[in-house]
C-alpha cells in the first residue's frame, strides 16, 4: 500500500493517534426560542423524554470538540463539508469597522487563535533543525481531525473537502488512507475567479483561478441527489430551434420509432387526423405505452398533451421542451459558481467566505432534508446558513470567537430560523488539563492528592501573571506590584460572596501591617459570577479596597502558548442598564458601555465619540433561571443596516418576579453581561 509519510506520524515506530478525550458540552446561549418553545423542552427534559432537537454553534477547538461528538453523533452525521485553511496566519485576523465612522483596523488574532495557528503549522527553531516544516504540522493536524470525521460519518455519508492547490495532493493521499482509496469519487474543480490581468504576469506561472474540493464516501450506498446545469446557447440553439407559437416554448423533434420489428400492435398502421401511418420498415413504434395500453391508445394521449408534431404525409415526430428537460448532467469542473461579490448582503468582510450557491450544490447533491450536516471550520457560517435554509439539521464548530459572533448574526438574518444553542466544552475542559498537568506525590489520600494538584495549579498561574506566591492564607495567594492576587478555581465562578471574603483578608493583612501591600487585589478567573463588576464597585465603596477582575484566559491550557510567553490576563468589561415598567410592559435601556482598551489601537479610539459604537450585538433574556442564557429579542447590526437599537420592549403574561439578563458582544467579539431583578404585578 502507498503511503504518506510525515515527520512525527511515527514514534518510535508507532503510528500517532490522537488524543480521545470526551468531555461534556455546556450549552451557554440559546438563540430565538420562545418561551413557549423553552417551556416545552423544559417539561421534555423533566419527564425524562428526549428534547427538541437544536442545531449547535460550538466555540472550540476541533482536537477537542471532535472527539467529544463522538458519543452522541458517531456514525450519525450525513455530511461533512470542511474548509481547512492552510500556512496562513490571517485565518483570524479580521477587518473591526467603528460603527458611524469611517474608521476600520484589522483585528489580530488572540492568544488562542494564535497559538491554534502555531499548533497547525507553527514550527520551532529546533523542530526546523529536525527537518520539521510547516507542511508536517499540517498533514498531522488534518489527520488527526479525519481520523474522528470519518468515525462521525454516517455509512450512507459523504465528505467534501475544500483545499487550495498547493496542499490538495497530499490531502488526497490521507483520505485515502483514512476513507480508503475505494472511498474516493470526485475530485471538483471550482473556478473560484475570473482570470486577472496581469496577476502573474512575470511571476513564471499560470494563473490559479480554481481550488480543488475532494468528495469521499463512506460506502457505495451514499446519499445521492443528481444535479443538472442549464445548457448553453450554442447548445439550445442548435438543437432546439422550434418555438412554439403563443407559448413561446422552445422544442426539438423526435423520432417516435426504434430499430427492430415487434409482435403485437407496435408494427401496424394508427391514426392520425383521420390518416394511416406506418412505421419505416424494420422498426416499431415506440411511444413508452403504459401498462394496459396499445399503441393507438398511447398516441392518442400523446396528442392530447399536445406533444405530436406532424404534417400530412409524413412520419409524426415527438415534441421535447426545453424546459421538461433538467439540464446537463453536473460534471467534475465548476465554472458555473462565482466568488462572493465585493458588494452585496452575502459579503460579509470574511477572507475565507464561500459563496452559498457552492454550498447549496453540495448540501443538495449528498443529503435530504432533514438529515445533519457537520462543518468543523465554518468561519463566516456558510455552511449553516445554507444547510438551514435547505431544511438540514447542523452543527457548526470554530475555534475563532469572530466566526461565532459572525455565524450568529448570519443565521438571525434568516427568517424563520430554528432555535440553535451555541456550546462550549467549559470547566470540563479545564478539568481534564488540571488533573493531567499537575502530577501529585503517591498518596492513597484522595484529598490529598487534590491540594496538591490546586497548590500546583495556583503556583503555575500566578507564575504566568508574575506574581510572587504569598503563603499562609486561604483567600490570597500572590502579591504583585503591592497588589494581592487571588486564584480562581477552574470549576467553579469567583461569586459575591468571594470577593467580601477576599477583601475582609486584605484589610486583615494591611492592618496588622503583615506585609507591605496597597489595599489592593486582582482577582483572576476563568468565570464571575454575574454583574460582578458592578458588585466589586459596591464593596470596594464599603470597604475602600482597590479591587480589580482579570480573566484567566484559555491558552494557559496549551503548553506552547505558556513556553512562549503569550499569556495575558486583560480586565472584564462593564455594562449600564437602565428599566421603566408600565403595567406589565418591560423597557430597558443601555445607558453605558466600558471595555478594556487592550484589544483596540490607541489611534481608533479617537474614532469613537460614544460608547454605543463598541457595541455590534446585545440580547435579552426576559425571564433568566439562572440556567442557560436563551436569546429572545436581539438588535444587532449588519453591513446592510450598520444601526442598533438601544432599547427593548417585553409584555409579561403573567404576574410575578422575574430576572432579565442582557447581553452585549463587542465589535471585537468579547461578550458582557448584565442581570436585573423586576416585579410585575
Amino acid at each position: 500500500m502507498t503511503e504518506l509519510i510525515w515527520e512525527g506520524k511515527y514514534v518510535d515506530g508507532k503510528r500517532q493517534s490522537p488524543v480521545r478525550v470526551a468531555l461534556p458540552f455546556q450549552t451557554i446561549e440559546t438563540v430565538n426560542e420562545s418561551a413557549a418553545d423553552r417551556r416545552r423542552n423544559l417539561e421534555l427534559f423533566s419527564s425524562g423524554r428526549e428534547t427538541e432537537w437544536r442545531n449547535r454553534l460550538i466555540w472550540g477547538d476541533k482536537k477537542y470538540v471532535l472527539p467529544s461528538l463522538l458519543p452522541e453523533f458517531a456514525g450519525k452525521v450525513n455530511l461533512i463539508y470542511i474548509d481547512p485553511p492552510f500556512d496562513t496566519g490571517a485565518n483570524f485576523s479580521f477587518m473591526a469597522h467603528i460603527p458611524d465612522s469611517e474608521e476600520m483596523f484589522t483585528k489580530e488574532p488572540s492568544i488562542i487563535e494564535q497559538k491554534a495557528y502555531r499548533d497547525t503549522w507553527g514550527v520551532s527553531q529546533e523542530e526546523r533543525q529536525r527537518g520539521v516544516q510547516s507542511l508536517d504540522r499540517y498533514l498531522g493536524w488534518l489527520s488527526d481531525a479525519l481520523v474522528f470525521l470519518h468515525e462521525l460519518l454516517a455509512p450512507d455519508g459523504s465528505i467534501y473537502a475544500h483545499l487550495g492547490t498547493n496542499v490538495s495532493h497530499y490531502v488526497k493521499a490521507l483520505m485515502d488512507e483514512i476513507f480508503g482509496v475505494k472511498g474516493y469519487v470526485n475530485e471538483i474543480v471550482w473556478k473560484r475567479q475570473s482570470a486577472k490581468s496581469g496577476a502573474f504576469e512575470g511571476m513564471g506561472q499560470y494563473g490559479r483561478i480554481h481550488e480543488s474540493i475532494l468528495f469521499y464516501c463512506k460506502s457505495d450506498t451514499r446519499v445521492w441527489n443528481q444535479q443538472y446545469t442549464p445548457y448553453d446557447a450554442e447548445y439550445t440553439n442548435a438543437f432546439y430551434k422550434y418555438v412554439e407559437p403563443g407559448t413561446g416554448r422552445k422544442f426539438q423533434l423526435g423520432d417516435l420509432t426504434a430499430a427492430g420489428t415487434r409482435k403485437g400492435d407496435s408494427g401496424k398502421r394508427i391514426l392520425i387526423e383521420g390518416e394511416e401511418v406506418f412505421p419505416p420498415p424494420g422498426r416499431h413504434w415506440a411511444l413508452g405505452l403504459k401498462p394496459g395500453e396499445t399503441v393507438q391508445a398511447a398516441m392518442d394521449r400523446l396528442i392530447a398533451e399536445k406533444r405530436i408534431w406532424y404534417e400530412p404525409g409524413k412520419m409524426p415526430r415527438y415534441k421535447r421542451y426545453l424546459d421538461d428537460m433538467p439540464g446537463v448532467m453536473l460534471q467534475d469542473v465548476w465554472t458555473d459558481i462565482g466568488p462572493v461579490p465585493a458588494q452585496g448582503g452575502e459579503r460579509l468582510n470574511y477572507d475565507t467566505q464561500k459563496p452559498e450557491e457552492l454550498l447549496k450544490r453540495i448540501i443538495t447533491a449528498s443529503s435530504r432534508e432533514g438529515d445533519l450536516v457537520l462543518d468543523c471550520f465554518v468561519g463566516s457560517g456558510t455552511t449553516a446558513a445554507v444547510a438551514e435554509k435547505l431544511g438540514r439539521r447542523w452543527i457548526a464548530c470554530d475555534l475563532g470567537r469572530f466566526a461565532i459572533q459572525t455565524t450568529r448574526k448570519r443565521l438571525l438574518s434568516i427568517v424563520g430560523v430554528k432555535p440553535f444553542a451555541i456550546q462550549n466544552l467549559g470547566k470540563y475542559e479545564r478539568q481534564a488539563w488540571q488533573a493531567a498537568a499537575f502530577e501529585t506525590k503517591a498518596t492513597r489520600d484522595v484529598l490529598e492528592q487534590q491540594v496538591q494538584r490546586e497548590s500546583a495549579y495556583r503556583t503555575f498561574i500566578l507564575d504566568l501573571y508574575r506574581a510572587t506566591p504569598f503563603m499562609g492564607n486561604i483567600w490570597l495567594h500572590g502579591i504583585k506590584s503591592g497588589r494581592m492576587v487571588h486564584i480562581g478555581a477552574v470549576d467553579t465562578p469567583v461569586t459575591v460572596s468571594d470577593v467580601k471574603t477576599i477583601a475582609r483578608e486584605v484589610w486583615k493583612l494591611v492592618s496588622v501591617g503583615k506585609v507591605e501591600s496597597k489595599a489592593a487585589a486582582d482577582i483572576l478567573g476563568w468565570d464571575f459570577a454575574l454583574d460582578l463588576n458592578e458588585t466589586a464597585r459596591q464593596v470596594a465603596g464599603e470597604s475602600r479596597i482597590d479591587i480589580s477582575f482579570k480573566k484567566i484566559p484559555r491558552e494557559v491550557l496549551e503548553k506552547k502558548a505558556v513556553e512562549q510567553g503569550d499569556i495575558k490576563f486583560f480586565e472584564l468589561g462593564s455594562l449600564s442598564v437602565e428599566s421603566k415598567q408600565k403595567g406589565r410592559e418591560l423597557t430597558i435601556k443601555l445607558t453605558d458601555f466600558v471595555i478594556p482598551r487592550d484589544d483596540v489601537p490607541e489611534e481608533v479610539w479617537s474614532a469613537i465619540k460614544h460608547w454605543s459604537q463598541m457595541i455590534d450585538y446585545w440580547a435579552v433574556d426576559w425571564d433568566f433561571r439562572n440556567d442557560t442564557f436563551h436569546n429572545q429579542w436581539q438588535s444587532y447590526r449588519t453591513r446592510k443596516d450598520p444601526k442598533i437599537e438601544l432599547s427593548a420592549r417585553n409584555e409579561y403574561s403573567e404576574p410575578g418576579t422575574y430576572r432579565v439578563m442582557v447581553k452585549v458582544i463587542d465589535i471585537l467579539g468579547n461578550d458582557t453581561t448584565k442581570t436585573l431583578e423586576v416585579k410585575v404585578k
